[in-house]
């Protein structure tokens, strides 16, 4: 099976891109290659788009209130949460920091883990020169803790579909724990894979999030379709 490769073109969001909204919160599919937060790139950032969307679809000419609350690899697709109120981004940011906010991911790598399900513990440390993330066995000064658990769903062509749920979430957390499985993620030459993807992108895709509502507390999940790309959709029928 091969990759589709295509090169990331800027976009503006638009309602098929939102997969949640009311008064308090919303949340958008993020695309492989947009940056949630504006870097060094200059590259407008989806908080900035999602703020734009806000403000035409609600007729605010001053511009409209938008809390980052996580963010998302640029090179990963999927699920991400903003608060539309600062009361709404305190008490999401609580969920977070309390591990109430239950986050579930798809990744494809071509090696079969071994052993096919687990849970994965490691002490991180993010090099922010390089933004690269080292992974040790034991706790070493600077470290974080991090774990997730991982379970193989599926395979096609030679290629494996893991799901993952962090538990942690540290910065290239998934990506650099996976890695020491001897999986890299399709398209992770950070982290082992032997190429990248001209598409800007990594086969991690954040594809659910589930929480008690901070305001309405009823429960809330949202799911985030897999990328029409070409090669995501070859795996829909094994995603959940």
């Amino acid at each position: 099976m091969s990759r589709v490769q295509i090169k990331y073109i800027n976009h503006e969001i638009t309602d098929k891109d939102i997969l949640y909204e009311d008064n308090h919160l919303i949340a958008v599919n993020k695309r492989a290659g947009d940056i949630v937060q504006v870097d060094e790139t200059g590259d407008e950032s989806l908080d900035e788009k999602v703020k734009k969307y806000i403000a035409k679809k609600y007729s605010k000419p001053n511009g409209a209130f938008l809390g980052v609350v996580h963010r998302l690899d640029r090179p990963v697709s999927g699920v991400i949460l903003f608060a539309k109120t600062s009361k709404a981004l305190d008490r999401v940011n609580q969920l977070f920091k309390s591990r109430d906010m239950h986050k579930t991911y798809y990744a494809v790598v071509r090696k079969r883990p071994e052993p096919s399900e687990g849970n994965l513990v490691h002490w991180l440390i993010k090099n922010p020169q390089k933004n690269v993330t080292k992974a040790h066995d034991h706790e070493v000064p600077g470290s974080l803790r991090s774990e997730l658990s991982y379970r193989l769903a599926g395979e096609l062509e030679g290629y494996y579909l893991i799901e993952v749920n962090p538990i942690t979430g540290r910065p290239h957390q998934i990506r650099v724990q996976l890695a020491t499985l001897d999986c890299p993620i399709v398209g992770d030459n950070k982290y082992g894979y032997p190429r990248g993807s001209l598409k800007k992108s990594i086969c991690l895709h954040a594809r659910r999030l589930r929480f008690v509502h901070p305001i309405k507390k009823e429960p809330v999940e949202i799911v985030a379709p897999l990328p029409k790309d070409g090669f995501w959709d070859k795996f829909e029928g094994m995603v959940e």
